[in-house]
């Protein structure tokens, strides 16, 4: 006779609640230094188009789930020759192998990468690639050992972000297996006993049934308490113990590993919530959230100052300058949006009592994606205000005609004067 096992996917409901309030809307960039726009704007087409925000999570998942991933930053050329960058995940589930060395103020020194790769006729071929921000060593594994080239890294900096944690459902494996256990053992009971079993009277006992049969049927005698020809023998409740064991359980899971119980009926009681009360109601979750905040803001600073190297000292040289002086700033989003009429109400109120810019504002507004482009646009719009109040009042001209007015009021007033003569003002006295 064999016994259920029944795995209950705790691991990747808790791995990916943690994954949905770190980076389920994408992590939102400004720039804080002045002069940069165009390095800015490359910045932010290189988070674009090697899919950042897709490879992060990718990232943070398997890192929440084999507690170390990362990644790595590939420069290359294209078809028609220009320099061009990709991001590529590593993780021991995907065959690949990490390896870094760090001095004793934990700096990272350099950072190696196993894996092996296909080639002719079907032959594997392992390679080990050592990246320090000098060069790149690609080595290759050859039949009498070591194959070594030496590159010279143009990026200046180490081209990989690491990713390392402890599991997300640490702490509460042993809580998971004992409701794995009570599972199984249910499942296995139920095969035994849920079903109802036929009793006949006989003088003894002449056949078992085994777990897995339909219309089961035990054979005893009058002593056994059956009066009848024939009976029957049901399960009336399993035991309020198990039951009672089986929600401490559920709810020490949940909350140890600091999730949310996410239902069905969770779900219709916070549908007209706003935001900063679904934050609340979610509290759990945003203080884990909290926590990889500390590890994950450095990870992205690196991040912005490793996208900038790449831009100067690769992808445009032209704009080398402006990315060694560069600064760019990041802010990780609601999972479930932000309030935006309560942010609206806020910033009109600040721009009413004068304590917030223009320029200010409209970085602030969630209502805008780009902020250059609605500056131009706003700029552009006034210009033309401007042009069409110049076209109906011809200020240039009034500015003349208000002058010349002017003027001639003094003229006037001046042969006024001449005309007067000092004893008029004796006479008017009398």
């Amino acid at each position: 006779m064999r016994m259920w096992k029944l795995p209950i996917p705790y691991q990747a409901y808790i791995n990916e609640i943690a994954l949905v309030f770190l980076y389920g809307r994408p992590v939102k960039w400004t720039q804080v230094s002045e002069g940069t726009d165009e390095a800015f704007a490359k910045f932010l087409d290189v988070i674009k188009r090697t899919r950042f925000n897709s490879k992060i999570r990718q990232c943070k998942r398997l890192a929440g789930k084999e507690t170390e991933s990362a990644m790595l930053f590939r420069v290359f050329k294209d078809d028609d020759g220009n320099p061009d960058v990709q991001i590529r995940v590593l993780a021991k589930s995907k065959g690949d192998e990490i390896y870094t060395r760090w001095d004793q103020y934990e700096n990272l020194i350099s950072v190696a990468w196993g894996y092996n790769v296909r080639e002719k006729e079907d032959k594997v071929v392992y390679h080990f690639d050592i990246f320090t921000p000098e060069f790149i060593y690609r080595c290759t594994k050859k039949s009498l050992g070591w194959q070594v080239e030496k590159e010279i890294n143009f990026i200046g900096k180490i081209p990989i972000i690491l990713f390392q944690q402890e599991k997300e459902w640490e702490g509460v494996e042993h809580l998971i297996n004992r409701e794995e256990w009570i599972a199984s053992r249910n499942a296995d009971t139920n095969d035994y006993f849920a079903d109802p079993i036929a009793v006949y009277n006989a003088d003894v006992i002449k056949n078992l049934p085994e777990k897995g049969d339909v219309g089961k049927a035990l054979y005893t005698n009058n002593k056994d308490g059956v009066q009848n020809a024939m009976a029957y023998v049901t399960w009336d409740n399993a035991p309020q113990s198990k039951k009672d064991e089986l929600d401490f359980l559920e709810a020490h899971i949940l909350s140890k590993s600091f999730t949310p119980n996410i239902t069905l009926d969770t779900l219709k009681s916070i549908s007209q919530l706003s935001a900063k009360a679904l934050r609340t109601v979610m509290m759990l979750a945003d203080i884990k959230a909290s926590k990889r905040k500390e590890s994950h803001d450095e990870l992205l600073d690196r991040t912005g100052s490793l996208i900038g190297a790449i831009i100067g000292n690769v992808l445009d040289v032209s704009l080398k300058s402006q990315c060694d002086e560069l600064s760019v700033a990041h802010e990780f989003q609601e999972p479930f949006g932000e309030d935006i009429e309560a942010d609206i109400k806020n910033i009109t109120a600040c721009l009413d009592a004068e304590i917030m810019s223009n320029e200010t504002a409209i970085e602030k507004n969630p209502l805008i994606s780009d902020t250059a482009l609605e500056k131009e646009r706003i700029k552009a719009e006034a210009d033309e205000r401007m042009k069409q109040q110049q076209s109906i009042f011809g200020d240039d001209g009034g500015e003349a005609g208000a002058q010349s007015f002017s003027d001639g009021d003094d003229e006037e007033d001046g042969e006024e004067d001449e005309e007067k003569k000092p004893g008029d003002e004796k006479k008017s006295k009398k």
